[in-house]
């Protein structure tokens, strides 16, 4: 008997857009409807695995590699597949959303990828969501140009052997969209959504250029979580009509669970699998997260003091280059967030040091690529990363075989010396604060004191707040971390800014809403698992 036809999907509580009925026809919907039928049940199983996992933690405050996975990481046979040729070198990497601007200058940066981001760095209000699919269309079929007006400056793409290659980033597993239903009223899962468009609508566009439907798998925790991924691209790829692994995903260890399943992972996704990437900030993010009961041992200090030099996180990326090569998948480096400054020369200087060092720390250490957040850095980790792999596209051949990590590396929080400061608490609130209210305002990546931000870099702020008052840490000043002085920084900072930046602009902007939102993420008892749950509530649109 054949499968019931997919639930039809209702567009709700959204205004329509221009040119969205090229997006959202009826095929396509049928599409992101049988996705949603097909797999949402298993969705639901393992974000209640995730609750169950956490559970677990908390309660013997340690972490190690699987048990009943044992043989996969013993066999020494299995590869995942070859890279095709769009992604064998993927020397560096720039991130952004998919709005009109960022696209083509995205494509046209020299970088070798780009990260089309639905996910931390794009706020999902249905404009971003919509609008982003019908600039990536346009993007393939050569219809897009930008002018910007304000400067009158325009934008138009260079000639496509110039242009960087799309992997695409969805939402993670945990997110719904909450303007697209079925029968029964309940939402779609944004990652439906988001690779059910993109794919539906590109793979073959794709595979005609040369390329194909490349993709970024946020927020994954467990390879139970890659497998679903796996059944989502096999399902989709037969029901296009494409051939069997022409899907090819790259996985964030941006999780401490999956930096414990790596292998897995990848062999879960082997037929698919690009290579996995270092995502730093959203890995501390879950460090705090997982093991906020853990006491003393587990309090990081303020997230800029932890550096990638850190013990545990040089085991989390050394072990990240020695599976992959392993497995003959790339490594991909995390991100340089630093934004240039048309203003200040010195920051330039000394911001660019930085970038410059981290880059060669990553390409001596066998990465195979890297990420930048603007494209004036493009130029400085390309001149890393040629210096180490010269002619070669990636370094996949040096196994690092010298790599020993034990599982409690991973977990040596304490191998860290340096402690929270009240500065750190301060910035924390700054960043969250500051970030809050862009997102509030359809704005996912936003600079903030010349680093690009995102929600990765807002969950860790409103973390270490929660963790280091749970942990009631005393600062070096003498003031200990407590709700009252949160709430106290909170509203320097809220008449800081409305002094900074004029009654007017502060009257038209959210910056109540993200001061009350901040507190509420890093005071309530009950920690909230993601900050982007409760706001996108309050997201208009």
């Amino acid at each position: 008997m054949s499968a019931p036809a997919p639930s039809p999907l209702a567009i709700v509580d959204a205004e329509p857009l221009p040119r969205q009925e090229e997006v959202l026809t009826d095929a396509a919907l049928a599409f992101v409807a049988e996705l949603h039928r097909r797999f949402t049940p298993r969705r639901d199983e393992l974000l209640a695995r995730r609750a169950e996992r956490r559970a677990e933690i908390a309660r013997t405050s340690t972490l190690d590699f699987l048990p009943e996975t044992a043989a996969i990481r013993a066999d020494d046979s299995w590869r995942v597949a070859p890279a095709p040729a769009a992604l064998n070198d993927r020397r560096v990497e720039i991130t952004g959303p998919t709005d009109r601007k960022m696209t083509i200058n995205a494509l046209n940066s020299g970088a070798k990828v780009w990260l089309a981001d639905f996910e931390d760095a794009s706020a999902p209000t249905w404009e971003n969501v919509i609008l982003g699919q019908v600039n990536l269309i346009d993007a393939y079929t050569r219809n897009i140009d930008f002018t910007d007006p304000g400067s009158g400056k325009s934008y138009a793409l260079r000639p496509n052997e110039e242009l960087a290659t799309v992997v695409m980033r969805p939402r993670g597993w945990h997110l719904n969209e909450r303007h697209l239903v079925d029968a029964d009223g309940r939402a779609v899962p944004g990652a439906f959504v988001d690779f059910g468009l993109y794919f539906f609508h590109n793979a073959q566009r794709l595979l005609d250029l040369g390329k194909g439907p490349y993709f970024y798998l946020p927020k994954t925790e467990s390879h139970l979580e890659a497998r679903l991924w796996n059944d989502v691209f096999v399902f989709a790829q037969d029901h296009v009509g494409i051939p069997q692994g022409t899907v090819r995903a790259t996985v964030l260890i941006e999780t401490i669970t999956a930096a414990h399943e790596m292998e897995e992972i990848l062999y879960e996704l082997r037929d698919h699998a690009a290579g996995l990437n270092a995502g730093r900030w959203d890995y501390l993010f879950s460090i705090v997260k997982n093991f906020r009961d853990g006491g003393a041992k587990f309090v990081l200090p303020d997230r800029n003091a932890v550096t990638m030099t850190a013990p545990f996180m040089r085991a989390y990326t050394e072990l990240l280059v020695h599976t992959c090569h392993k497995r003959g998948a790339h490594a991909i480096g995390g991100m340089a967030a630093f934004i240039p400054s048309r203003r200040d020369a010195e920051v330039n200087k000394v911001a660019f040091e930085k970038v410059r060092a981290d880059k060669d720390r990553e390409a001596n250490d066998g990465f195979d690529g890297s990420w930048v957040a603007h494209p004036d850095l493009v130029p400085i980790a390309m001149e890393a990363f040629d210096k180490v792999l010269g002619d070669r596209p990636n370094q996949k051949d040096r196994l690092r075989e010298d790599v020993h990590v034990e599982a409690a590396d991973l977990i040596a929080i304490d191998s860290l010396h340096a402690k929270p400061t009240y500065n750190g608490l301060v910035n924390a609130v700054q960043v969250g604060i500051r970030y809050i209210e862009a997102w509030l305002r359809g704005l996912g990546a936003v600079a903030i004191f010349n680093l690009m931000e995102d929600a990765a870099t807002a969950e860790i702020s409103r973390s270490q707040i929660w963790q280091w008052i749970n942990a009631g840490v005393e600062f070096e000043n003498g003031d200990r971390a407590t709700p009252e002085l949160a709430r106290k920084v909170a509203a320097e900072e809220l008449s800081n800014i409305r002094q900074e930046i004029g009654e007017q602009a502060f009257a038209a902007g959210h910056w109540q809403e993200a001061h009350d939102l901040l507190l509420k993420v890093s005071l309530d008892e009950n920690y909230a698992d993601f900050l982007t749950l409760p706001a996108y509530e309050q997201l208009k649109g």
